[in-house]
């Protein structure tokens, strides 16, 4: 299909679009790329002649463009504008062009202020004009309004779009099936051996997959999640069940890593312990067998940064110390544990990574820091409401403020960080896509939203597709 399809015409646009919504794409991934490079590689050509003044086309290019990491200028949108700077009023009757735009926005950097009126200027009409929509197109408009593309899960997306898919009158059948058979043949097995969406381990693996959902990533989900579990528990330990003490003697031992460290904590805490050793050790003896065994070096180094950071707030609480709003953040950046579970992704999913690229990751991206300042922005507006004595819609307001820009540090970084492989940045920019699509604190009570997505996946998208044919 996408072999066959003119590379500059709409078609291939909607082709790819597609393929990629409905979460296929890595069994296309070189063909996308080529196809991508040549259609940058055109518009780079030719951006001095007449401008496409078709929004739905310029928009989709756009977001495709850039979603493949090529730096295409936002200043094709300026057609649209008037002597203002704002988008003209006549485009409000091109849904699907504001749609596109809409989602297009979401790949912003900074100072991007065209992209910001886009942002404004698609949400007014798109939020106004819903009512009037036929049924797939008000579908994809609800969902955008919602979740964006670029901030969503990708495989939340793919379970929902092929719902929409279906519905389009130009949909292709035969990506429609192939769609609906990867899913049809990855979750039922799940389903059968995690009945209960109750389970605090299904939630693991939800973020694991999350983070790698493609078949080539089996055994790197199934390490993400004993690590997640063991983070889990961790957690709770340091925020509810243990005394100082017992917490300074544990993060003692979690830093020796070593099984005669058993001796120094408390009974009740030796099983956990137990497992966070046998995890290293798994771990290292996958790794030994790839002759990667040193990556372990970058993810105790890790380890040890975050454990360190839940002894920081444990102290806090126990000398009854209020931090500083930076000092909590700078803090939290590292308990939230983002910048731990990129670099263990990276370690468990079989490529290879320079020890140039290790020190990046964890010496001078901004990627681990920006998306989790979004993990903890979900997690504290209460915090907001205090530290800036602001009502609630006050801080919200402000954490949505915070947020939008660690997006556009990630999108920067996603934009401009061409020597760093895109499988290196796609743990992390999916990391903040989980981060961004929970509410409040999500993960630990996870009664509504996230029980929700979880059957969605696990359970609906089972039942639903399976009755396809």
């Amino acid at each position: 299909m996408l072999v066959e399809t003119p590379d500059n015409s709409m078609q291939k646009l909607v082709l790819i679009d597609a393929i990629q919504r409905l979460g296929v794409a890595y069994h296309f991934d070189n063909e996308i790329k080529i196809s991508i490079q040549n259609i940058f590689d055109k518009f780079e050509q030719n951006k001095n002649e007449d401008d496409d003044d078709d929004l739905c086309v310029v928009a989709l290019h756009f977001r495709l463009v850039r979603r493949q990491r090529h730096n295409m200028s936002s200043d094709v949108f300026k057609i649209f504008t008037n002597g203002d700077g704002k988008f003209n009023e006549t485009l409000a009757k091109d849904v699907q062009g504001l749609l596109n735009l809409y989602e297009a926005a979401h790949l912003r950097v900074h100072r991007e202020e065209i992209l910001e009126e886009a942002l404004t200027f698609t949400i007014i009409h798109l939020e106004s004009m819903d009512p009037k929509l036929d049924n797939s197109l008000k579908a994809q408009v609800s969902e955008a309004l919602i979740q964006p593309i670029h901030t969503n899960v990708p495989r939340v997306v793919a379970c929902k779009y092929i719902r929409i898919y279906e519905t389009i009158e130009s949909h292709d059948d035969l990506l429609l099936k192939f769609a609906i058979s990867t899913f049809c043949k990855r979750y039922l097995d799940h389903s059968n051996k995690y009945p209960s969406v109750r389970d605090k381990l299904v939630e693991c693996y939800f973020w694991a997959m999350g983070l790698y959902f493609g078949p080539q990533y089996i055994c790197a989900r199934r390490m993400i999640t004993k690590l997640i579990v063991i983070i889990t528990i961790t957690d709770d330990l340091y925020d509810a069940y243990a005394t100082y003490d017992e917490l300074v003697s544990y993060t003692d031992a979690i830093e020796r890593c070593d099984i005669s460290a058993m001796d120094s904590i408390m009974m009740y805490m030796r099983p956990l312990y137990q497992v966070f050793i046998d995890y290293f050790d798994e771990t290292e003896e996958e790794l030994t067998k790839d002759g990667k065994a040193d990556y372990v070096y970058y993810a105790k180094i890790e380890t040890n940064k975050w454990i360190r950071s839940y002894l920081k707030e444990a102290e806090w609480l126990k000398d009854d110390i209020i931090p500083k709003c930076e000092e909590y953040k700078k803090n939290t950046t590292i308990t939230v544990s983002n910048q731990m579970i990129w670099i263990t992704c990276l370690i468990v999913a079989g490529e290879f990574i320079s020890n140039e690229t290790f020190k990046w990751m964890i010496n001078e991206s901004l990627v681990a820091p920006a998306s989790s300042l979004i993990n903890r922005l979900k997690d504290d507006i209460i915090r907001h409401e205090v530290e800036y004595r602001a009502s609630k819609q006050e801080a919200y307001a402000e954490a949505r403020r915070q947020i939008a820009n660690a997006w556009k540090d990630i999108n920067t970084y996603y934009l401009h960080a061409t020597q760093i492989p895109t499988f290196v940045l796609e743990p992390a920019l999916n990391h903040s896509r989980l981060v961004d699509i929970l509410q409040e604190d999500d993960f630990t009570d996870s009664q509504n939203f996230l029980k929700d997505t979880i059957t969605l996946l696990f359970v609906d998208s089972v039942n639903s597709t399976s009755n396809s044919d």
